[in-house]
């Protein structure tokens, strides 16, 4: 292991109740630069329609990943062995204008990337991944893994609000950054607004795996089926912490009932090991609706298994 590898605090050193909270106890950097992996907050949920809350969620995830240990106890991945990973902070945000709130976002993002570090964030609400996607994604687009309840593909809300958290997706491939064909989405469900609801996503090549088809084929046929879809280009994965059914996910703001467990997600992103990857988040974690810290878990829990393979693809890369 290279000794100038930052690694996370000892908890049997240091209680993970002590010290500064940052993502995994790990060193707080402020240039990209320093590290391979940054991992980094959202406080942001401007694009939020119903229950707000999911900016309070990378500070609640920071406090939660203190649980996080180093190494993966069935990849075996040390991810902080393999690569430089540090927290370097929250993005800038402006909670009482949106479309303020994607150009600082882009702009800090486009730092991020210009300086060749893979981002892995924690939002926020869902429309925080499009600012990221402008950010990363200019030169060519990515293909996605995308676990969520709703296919986030809607055209407009409130007359012509195209910019909330279930319309990330539509304008991303409207403006070139994600890839349709190469796009696949995981545990779709819950009553929609109209029977076409779902017609922009179909037409345009997304393959969507809805819950009861998820249910039907199980978590090596899906593995199989988004690996399939994305090949071997530059891959992002997004997690949106409602995929979850709400008995393990509480704390977010549009649950939806006979979600995949927390197990079978954790299946679904080691499966993915091995894709081009650049970059991951994980959103819509809103502490104020959660129980006990039980969502913020499973939100840094779902961080630590993506900057696993986040690691692992960034070391076959070099």
């Amino acid at each position: 292991m290279p000794q100038d590898f930052p690694q996370p605090m000892d908890a049997a050193v240091i209680p993970r109740f002590a010290g500064i909270p940052s993502f995994m106890r790990l060193p707080i950097f402020s240039n990209p630069a320093d590290v391979q992996i940054a991992l980094l907050g959202i406080p942001w949920d401007g694009g939020t329609t119903n229950r707000a809350g999911a900016r309070h969620g990378p500070r609640e995830v920071r406090n939660q990943s203190s649980m996080m240990r180093k190494v993966h106890h069935v990849s075996h991945i040390a991810p902080y062995d393999l690569v430089r990973v540090g927290d370097l902070g929250d993005a800038p945000v402006n909670p009482i204008d949106l479309l303020d709130s994607l150009k600082r976002i882009e702009g800090f993002y486009r730092e991020v990337h210009e300086a060749g570090t893979v981002p892995l964030s924690v939002g926020g609400d869902h429309l925080v991944t499009l600012p990221i996607f402008r950010a990363i994604a200019r030169d060519r687009p990515v293909g996605m893994v995308h676990f969520d309840a709703h296919s986030d593909t809607n055209d407009r809300y409130f007359g012509d609000n195209l910019y909330t958290h279930g319309t990330p997706f539509r304008r991303a491939i409207e403006e070139g950054l994600l890839d349709p064909k190469r796009t696949v989405q995981i545990g779709i469900r819950g009553s929609i607004y109209s029977a076409e609801d779902e017609d922009f996503a179909k037409d345009c090549g997304i393959r969507v795996i809805h819950m009861e088809e998820f249910a039907d084929i199980g978590v090596a046929a899906t593995i199989a089926e988004a690996r399939r879809i994305v090949g071997d280009e530059p891959t992002y994965i997004t997690f949106d912490v409602d995929v979850l059914d709400p008995a393990f996910a509480p704390g977010t703001g549009t649950p939806e009932i006979g979600g995949i467990t927390t197990l079978q997600a954790q299946q679904l992103i080691r499966g993915l090991q091995g894709l081009n990857l650049v970059g991951a988040d994980v959103v819509e974690v809103s502490p104020p609706f959660d129980v006990g810290g039980a969502t913020a878990l499973v939100g840094a829990t779902m961080m630590f298994e993506l900057l696993c393979i986040l690691a692992d693809s960034i070391k076959r890369r070099s």
